[in-house]
């Protein structure tokens, strides 16, 4: 279980090479015995992360992952949980991709929804379903900013994201009594590969700044975080801008 200062004892990491997801493992990694499962598709970046893993302290075993198929999200979980119970679980995989492209390329524009709202919906469910059954645990959802007001800018991306984070906020609240806790977490631009050569908003920050946010959440049992904190004003500023005047911002 999560002790009396917020560390798990075991970890489950959906998108286990997420830049962010690893760097909240190896906090808890470095602080006590963590046992850690990294479910993501095989590759050589998923056995470079459970090395840096074991690294720094965790016991670190892995599942095959593939969120567009949603069919298999049961018994990848119920591989997940066969260990023991799970403490904490991060869901941190998702598609950025091309703005422009996602929403005129129909394919494009369905793999985005899928993977960003559809999946997350999936394993959030089974999760939800597990975590009630063994009477504790936290879900950390990381979501995003672009889903508090959608933009122009990337609009398909957004609303996946609005999507995913109402979901997750509305999860936690179905699960307040049962022992078990949803924290979502909105990062604002974040540099990690996924943003790689892309110009840096305002109050950027990098994984290690997301994961100590993330930690400090939990061991606090807070429901919803921005990364950094002070997104939460500006956000709550934009969000009741005109939509008039709001499209004419450099946002």
């Amino acid at each position: 279980m999560i002790d009396a200062v917020g560390n798990p004892q075991s970890l489950l990491l959906l998108g286990g090479t997420s830049e962010i997801g690893l760097a909240i493992a190896e906090r808890y990694a470095r602080r006590r015995p963590l046992r850690v499962v990294l479910a993501a598709r095989p590759s050589p970046r998923l056995d470079a992360a459970a090395a840096t893993l074991r690294e720094a302290g965790a016991t670190v075993s892995t599942v095959e992952f593939e969120a567009s198929d949603f069919d298999a999200h049961p018994a990848m979980l119920d591989k997940a949980f066969a260990d023991g119970d799970i403490d904490l679980a991060v869901v941190a995989f998702g598609l950025l991709g091309d703005a422009e492209q996602a929403w005129q390329d129909h394919a494009r524009a369905v793999e985005l929804a899928q993977v960003n709202y559809t999946a997350p919906v999936s394993v959030g469910v089974s999760l939800a379903e597990r975590m009630r059954r063994q009477g504790h645990g936290r879900i950390v959802a990381l979501s995003s900013v672009a889903g508090e007001r959608v933009r122009r800018a990337n609009f398909v991306y957004g609303s996946t994201k609005a999507g995913m984070d109402g979901f997750y906020l509305g999860l936690g609240e179905a699960l307040r009594g049962d022992g078990v806790g949803v924290t979502v977490v909105r990062p604002g631009f974040v540099h990690t590969k996924m943003t790689e050569g892309m110009k840096a908003a305002p109050l950027s920050v990098r994984a290690g700044d997301v994961a100590d946010v993330v930690v400090d959440a939990v061991a606090k049992r807070k429901e919803l975080v921005w990364a950094p904190a002070p997104l939460r004003v500006l956000m709550s500023v934009l969000r009741h801008i005109p939509r008039a005047i709001f499209r004419r911002l450099p946002v």
